[in-house]
């Protein structure tokens, strides 16, 4: 598993946080989210199969491009 950072702007409350999380639960199902709406945070740990850009591209796909 890797662990990835993502600072995410537009991510302000519980909902924006449970869509990420579906989001990058869909790609693969071990994937593990951790949101955090007060600091913009979204951390990802992800199988080694999932490349960063793979959950960027999935993120901006939901809606919440990371900066």
């Amino acid at each position: 598993m890797n662990t990835h950072q993502f600072q995410v702007p537009d991510l302000s409350c519980g909902h924006c946080v449970a869509a990420v999380t579906r989001a990058l639960q869909a790609l693969h199902p071990m994937v593990q989210v951790q949101a955090d709406p007060a600091t913009k945070a979204v951390q990802v740990q992800a199988p080694a199969a999932l490349s960063a850009e793979q959950l960027a591209a999935t993120l901006r796909e939901a809606g919440y491009p990371p900066a």
